[in-house]
C-alpha cells in the first residue's frame, strides 16, 4: 500500500486571498453576495518574436526566458492570418509568438515573484500603468527580462521585452484594480510619480 504524503501548502497569496482579501473587497466594494468579489482566473506571460522570428538563437532565448521564470514549458504561437506587408503566411513555421499560461498554484507563486522581487529590480520605477480593459483585464508591458532573478547573466545578454496578462473574472477597471492591489501591484499615482 501506498504511502500518503503531506499536501503542499497553498502558495501565500492565495491563502491571503481566501481567507482575508475576498472580506477585505466584499466590504470595500459594497457587493453585497461573496461570489461578485473579483478572482484572478489566469496570468498569461507572452513574448513576440518580430522581426526575429527567423532567428532560432532568438527563439530559443525566448523559449528559456518563458520556462526559468514560470516554471512552465511555453506554447508556440503560429500567424492565424496572412499579412503580406509583414512577410507573414498563415500557419508558417516560425512562431510570431511563444506564451505560457498560469492557473492555480504557479500564477500565485509567479504573481508573488513578480510583485515582491522583480519589479522592485525595475530601473527608475514609478509603479505601473492604470488602463485596464473593458473586461477588466490587466496588461503589464515589461522592456527587459532581466528583472527575474531566475535567469542568470548569459541568458539575459539578448534583450527582449515581455507582456503579463492578468485576467480576472467578475472585473470591472474598479473592481481589478482594488484586486490588484490587495496582491501588491504598485500603480502609479495620479501625478505619474509613485
Amino acid at each position: 500500500m501506498a504511502e500518503k504524503t503531506a499536501a503542499t501548502p497553498a502558495p501565500r497569496l492565495k491563502a491571503l486571498y481566501k481567507e482575508t482579501y475576498v472580506k477585505e473587497l466584499q466590504a470595500e466594494l459594497k457587493l453585497e453576495n461573496v461570489h461578485q468579489v473579483p478572482k484572478l482566473e489566469k496570468i498569461t506571460v507572452s513574448v513576440g518574436t518580430g522581426k526575429a522570428k527567423e532567428s532560432k538563437a532568438h527563439i530559443d532565448a525566448v523559449r528559456n526566458t518563458l520556462t526559468k521564470i514560470t516554471g512552465q514549458k511555453p506554447v508556440d504561437r503560429l500567424a492565424k492570418k496572412s499579412i503580406a506587408g509583414f512577410k507573414i503566411r498563415a500557419g508558417m513555421g516560425a512562431p510570431v509568438g511563444i506564451s505560457v499560461t498560469l492557473r492555480g498554484a504557479r500564477m500565485y507563486e509567479f504573481l508573488d515573484r513578480l510583485v515582491n522581487i522583480s519589479l522592485p529590480r525595475v530601473r527608475d520605477f514609478h509603479g505601473v500603468g492604470t488602463k485596464f480593459d473593458k473586461g477588466g483585464n490587466y496588461n503589464l508591458g515589461l522592456t527587459d527580462q532581466s528583472i527575474f532573478t531566475e535567469l542568470t547573466f548569459e541568458e539575459t545578454q539578448l534583450i527582449h521585452g515581455l507582456q503579463v496578462t492578468f485576467t480576472i473574472q467578475d472585473g470591472d477597471a474598479v473592481k481589478s484594480r482594488a484586486l490588484l492591489e490587495k496582491f501588491g501591484l504598485p500603480f502609479e499615482k495620479e501625478g505619474g510619480v509613485r
